[in-house]
């Protein structure tokens, strides 16, 4: 599916429809520090094996793909709600 670089939207913290540049929201790298990545390295630890059942194989073939929509005026960041689909490009 072809995206475009612009879209006009509502920005609510301007109030009122802008002009957005759209992008491909990409999730960042993890912290192996965080309290969640702490604990799951700690019940995984000895003997008894991994706590929940590791998934062999998934069941979806696409990934929901968000767009990340930037307002033109006042620099505010949001995210669209993601859609399922093999690939998505952002055309001019």
């Amino acid at each position: 599916m072809k995206a475009p670089k612009e879209v006009k939207t509502y920005c609510r913290k301007c109030g009122k429809y802008t002009i957005h540049a759209v992008s491909l929201y990409k999730k960042g790298k993890e912290r192996s520090t965080s309290l969640g990545a702490r604990r799951h390295a700690e019940d995984k630890k000895g003997y008894g094996g991994q706590k929940f059942p590791e998934l062999k194989r998934t069941a979806k073939t696409t990934k929901k793909q968000t767009l990340k929509i930037k307002c033109k005026e006042c620099g505010r960041q949001t995210m669209k709600e993601g859609i399922r689909l093999r690939k998505l490009e952002i055309v001019a």
